[in-house]
């Protein structure tokens, strides 16, 4: 084995190793540009479909093969069009000279319970003082593009930092708090509005983007209504409505924390430093 090893590289010439450390290079910044976006979910189900092509082509299950080759050929058209804002991303990353910045590494499961304390905490004095929020909590649908339209604040998350943003005179009150593990990435930020014809008319500005932010991604919303004080919770684009504190932290238990043992898909996410 040591012999073909050595054989193969008296045969490569410095511009064949030059070659390949510039091409995994290539692809290893690419996955790093497309963590915490929803383009990573997507290349997952291509990567699923291209080893079932593969596979099916090897057991000679024929029309099988077809019918997923077809879907590949019309995947390749529609990955412009399904991928533009990650290209789009991509390009002015490149063009801001920020390709080479490093990764950083978030999160862990003995960090979560704390976390959810904070913020159940902050919730409690928004719902007391009837102070309108819109707080997210990133799973594995990576959020960056939502992230960056916000003020980027990237701390360690307390009660006392989400009540302040949330205060009616606070610049960023309007906009939604984002939170990836147990930091706050970012606050003011724009979320998409959900376009549900059925919604009730009654529901405002927040509870749109929550839902709208719910149906792009597998996040967690939580709105604090400034009207009324009620909490409400969206996930998979449903709309969950007064909440107690019980029920609403049980709820967050249930879908946002990390499996015991199991390294989180947070702790890995890279984020810009």
């Amino acid at each position: 084995m040591v012999e073909r090893i050595m054989q193969l590289l008296t045969v490569l010439s410095w511009r064949d190793v030059l070659d390949v450390v510039l091409v995994t290079f290539i692809f290893y910044k690419a996955i790093i540009l497309i963590r915490g976006t929803r383009a990573e979910q997507l290349v997952k189900g291509l990567a699923v479909l291209l080893m079932a092509t593969v596979l099916s082509g090897q057991l000679g299950l024929a029309t099988f093969n077809w019918v997923l080759e077809s879907v590949m050929t019309i995947g390749l058209v529609a990955i412009p069009i399904v991928f533009q804002p990650e290209l789009r991303r991509g390009l002015e990353t490149l063009g801001r000279g920020k390709i080479f910045t490093r990764s950083s590494y978030l999160y862990g499961e003995k960090d979560f319970e704390p976390m959810l304390d904070e913020l159940i905490k902050a919730i409690q004095v928004l719902v007391k003082k009837k102070l309108g929020a819109l707080i997210v909590l990133e799973r594995e649908t990576g959020l960056n593009e939502f992230i960056e339209t916000g003020i980027s604040i990237d701390g360690q998350i307390s009660a006392e930092l989400l009540i302040n943003i949330f205060l009616s005179r606070s610049p960023l009150h309007d906009g939604a708090a984002i939170i990836r593990g147990n930091r706050l990435m970012a606050a003011g930020c724009y979320l998409p509005l959900t376009e549900n014809p059925n919604l009730s008319k009654e529901l405002g500005t927040r509870h749109r983007a929550a839902l709208g932010v719910s149906e792009h991604s597998d996040a967690v919303a939580i709105i604090v209504s400034e009207e009324t004080g009620v909490v409400s919770l969206t996930t998979n684009g449903k709309l969950t409505r007064y909440l107690d504190e019980k029920t609403l932290k049980q709820m967050l238990i249930n879908l946002c924390k990390p499996p015991s043992n199991t390294l989180s898909f947070w702790q890995w996410r890279s984020t810009e430093s």
